[in-house]
């Protein structure tokens, strides 16, 4: 049977404490409502429904891209009256995943095995055994281990809530079945409001099979109401992650301190120091090794490159055996070709420096194209931005920058022309020649130095 999958995400999250919608809030790096479309897209359903509610544009607005079918909630009954509001875009052949925008951490193989379980005349249920389970609805079973209902913890007697098997909320049901269970729901308990969970014990009376399925780590179902919850999940998907990077073969210093927010590609013998921070997609060749505190986004390693400690990479394009830092920011649109060295308190934004190029000290680099073999002194700066435009520096291949130097755009230093130090070039220099542009020196004589009034 094909699969459709809502996913409730209509809540106000007021536990938050912010103007922000629950399911907008972050982690790792990403809206929890990213993660938990991800997810849903990687089954390969036939189509995702979103049932928003509460922040709705703004929830809309945030994830325009994403491929889901929006179903506005306009007043929020609970969790069956949610469900019924995607059912009229369903056909009643398919199966119908319900997925939570608060519960970012199922995996989908969990989802693949609980999808199996399901069919024409069968649903399946995901479950979890829980230390603690105040919060959640009760598992009711049988003598004979067969789900009977499912209790939610206001409803419920003492002897209930003695139970440690929890409702998730994430269950597969036949569409057609699903359509009439939900149209008989009825809101008579603590909270007045028409529960999905109510569906199970309708399942039950009507002898169609509820095939439970113990989710293995019920960190995987855990549930973001507040700040605290959300800081509990983001230190379990920290975890999960660092975990897979280790059984890649990626040596971590210190497991416990890496932050992949997005996606992060290694090759082999790659080394990650502590404290290191990767956002959106980054790739690492073989060998890479990253120094400590450092923060990467959306950039391309090479191989043999090492990254000392505290560098920002931001989208850009780094070759193979390179070295970058301490403390050296690589801004969006900069690309080093193999072997170029960008030292201490270096700044590159929007510059290619070609094969072997160095800047090693206290330099700024802006729209500029450098070619091979160049050295640049230290505090040289490109005067790139002229209050309105910004215009580029060409240094052709060999060129020696002296220390001090003010390279005023546009301009273009011919090939393996010496500029010496602390001068301040506006025009074109010739190849192979030495230029100095340096204000004459003078002494004044006679001079006095101010002295403070007491």
């Amino acid at each position: 049977m094909p699969l459709t999958v809502v996913i409730l995400a209509a809540g106000q999250g007021k536990r938050m404490q912010s103007d922000l919608p629950k399911v907008l809030q972050p982690l790792a790096g990403r809206p929890l409502l990213s993660h938990v479309i991800a997810t849903a897209t990687a089954l390969g359903p036939e189509a995702v429904h979103v049932v928003y509610g509460h922040g709705g544009e703004q929830v809309r607005k945030a994830l325009a891209d994403s491929p889901v079918n929006w179903v506005l909630q306009a007043e929020q009954r609970g969790t069956g009256h949610a469900v019924a509001q995607a059912m009229p875009a369903i056909d009643d052949g398919s199966l119908v995943m319900v997925l939570y925008g608060d519960v970012p951490l199922v995996r989908v193989g969990t989802l693949e095995r609980l999808v199996a379980a399901a069919g024409p005349k069968s649903m399946s249920l995901l479950t979890a055994e829980i230390d603690d389970p105040t919060g959640y609805g009760r598992i009711v079973r049988n003598a004979r281990g067969e789900v009977q209902r499912i209790v939610e913890e206001k409803d419920a007697s003492a002897r209930v809530r003695r139970i440690r098997e929890g409702n998730t909320g994430v269950m597969v049901a036949p569409a057609k079945l699903l359509r009439r269970w939900l149209g008989a729901l009825r809101a008579d308990n603590a909270q007045g409001e028409l529960y999905l969970t109510d569906v199970v014990a309708m399942a039950v009376k009507e002898k169609i099979k509820v095939v439970p399925q113990v989710v293995g780590e019920a960190s995987e179902v855990l549930g973001v109401n507040d700040k605290l919850q959300l800081a509990e999940v983001e230190a379990v998907l920290r975890a999960r992650r660092a975990r897979e990077l280790l059984v890649a073969g990626v040596t971590l210093i210190d497991p416990a301190r890496i932050d992949v927010r997005g996606d992060l590609e290694t090759g082999r013998d790659v080394q990650i120091d502590v404290n290191a921070v990767f956002e959106g997609r980054v790739r690492l060749g073989d060998r890479v090794r990253i120094g400590p505190n450092c923060v990467i986004r959306d950039s391309d390693i090479g191989a043999d490159t090492e990254v000392f400690a505290n560098c920002v990479i931001d989208r850009a394009t780094i070759g193979p055996a390179c070295h970058i830092g301490p403390f050296a920011r690589l801004r969006p649109a900069s690309q080093l070709a193999r072997g170029v060295h960008i030292g201490n308190f270096v700044e590159v934004k929007n510059s290619t420096l070609g094969e072997g190029s160095k800047s090693n000290h206290l330099t700024y680099l802006g729209d500029a194209v450098i070619g091979a073999r160049v050295n640049v002194g230290a505090g040289t700066v490109t005067c790139n931005y002229d209050g309105a435009n910004k215009s580029k520096t060409h240094i052709e291949d060999g060129a020696f920058i002296g220390s001090g130097a003010m390279l005023v755009a546009p301009v273009r230093i011919g090939a393996g022309a010496t500029i010496g130090a602390g001068s301040t070039i506006t025009r074109d220099t010739p190849p192979d020649k030495l230029t100095v542009g340096r204000a004459k020196q003078v002494t004044i004589d006679g001079w006095k130095k101010p002295v403070k009034k007491t």
